[in-house]
């Protein structure tokens, strides 16, 4: 399998500044020392060897949107944020090299970061493609229809040309789509998220797991996320803010910190997390904090048992699973 992150940011997408980027050229000229290059291919073979992610690299500024490749060939997509233009965008390219031009969305929940990039995106204006949209939500449709009314946007949904259906699953069911076994778990968030579990037929394991809060006073709730991660190859997990944020000031928003994604997939024995849903208000150095923070953490207690690989998701970041 293999996951691509098209939107990592959690409530609303965000661009850097001028003075951000302005203080990462600045940064990267003082590492450079008076170097000089003699060409673009030096100097970016310099900069990967010396300088931090937050630095080189960006975390990326659109909302959520994930895809999974493994099963039959469709495209499997979880969540529609604003990053789907851009996971439109080269859908279009694959096509072009023979790609199919069927879609499974698995919708976590119908908050507007998570199906904002739907009017935006070019294949469902494709009349051969066909679009099958998967929610616990029986109400999904009402809200991609309603967010392309005249009031808030200019072009309708009916104006659309793809084909579609609407799934809606019961919790705790088991289920086949676009190759793979596929099930999900209500999650705490307001009007309900839920988590989505993908195997392929190698018995590979990718959980989805966003805008999901968990309640350290609510054991029997954590047991049953501990079954539905049990063994995953990855785990893709809300980690917007800190412990101290998710037992204080932030309690009952719906999210969760990097603490508790640490805690549930070692009681999982999850393999590898993935860091996700960065809050908007953090730069690209407080999200490599978090995530020295959080590797940190493992290691602390990690004790005997095998070691849970941490990685922080990131706007066009590819993971093989």
């Amino acid at each position: 399998m293999r996951v691509r992150f098209w939107g990592t940011r959690g409530s609303l997408p965000v661009a850097q500044q001028a003075g951000a980027i302005q203080a990462k050229i600045a940064k990267a000229l003082v590492a450079a020392s008076g170097r000089a290059f003699a060409d673009e291919a030096q100097a970016t073979a310099f900069a990967a060897a010396n300088l931090d992610f937050a630095t080189f690299g960006a975390y990326g500024g659109a909302t959520s949107c994930v895809e999974i490749e493994g099963g039959d060939g469709a495209f499997v997509i979880c969540d529609m944020g604003s990053g789907l233009r851009e996971f439109g965008l080269d859908a279009f390219r694959r096509i072009g090299l023979g790609h199919s031009r069927d879609y499974h969305f698995f919708l976590s929940h119908l908050h507007w970061d998570h199906i904002m990039g739907f009017p935006f995106f070019g294949p469902a204006f494709d009349g051969g493609a066909t679009i099958t949209i998967h929610s616990g939500h029986p109400d999904a449709e009402t809200a991609l229809r309603r967010q392309q009314d005249e009031i808030s946007f200019p072009v309708p949904f009916d104006w659309l040309r793809a084909k579609f259906t609407f799934v809606t699953h019961t919790p705790g069911e088991t289920f086949q789509a676009a190759g793979l076994t596929v099930s999900l778990a209500t999650q705490h968030h307001s009007h309900d998220s839920y988590g989505w579990r993908f195997e392929d037929a190698a018995g590979k394991t990718v959980i989805y797991s966003t805008d999901s809060e968990h309640k350290l006073d609510n054991m029997e709730s954590e047991k049953a996320f501990e079954t539905f991660f049990r063994g995953a190859d990855l785990a893709i997990c809300d980690t917007m803010y800190s412990l101290g944020d998710t037992v204080s000031l932030k309690q009952d928003w719906g999210h969760s910190s990097n603490v508790v994604a640490v805690d549930l997939c070692r009681a999982a024995g999850a393999r590898r997390l993935a860091l996700f849903h960065h809050e908007p208000a953090y730069a690209d150095e407080d999200i490599q904090r978090m995530h020295a923070e959080t590797i940190r953490y493992e290691e602390l207690v990690r004790a005997d048992r095998p070691p849970l690989e941490v990685i922080c998701a990131y706007d066009g970041l590819e993971v093989e699973v």
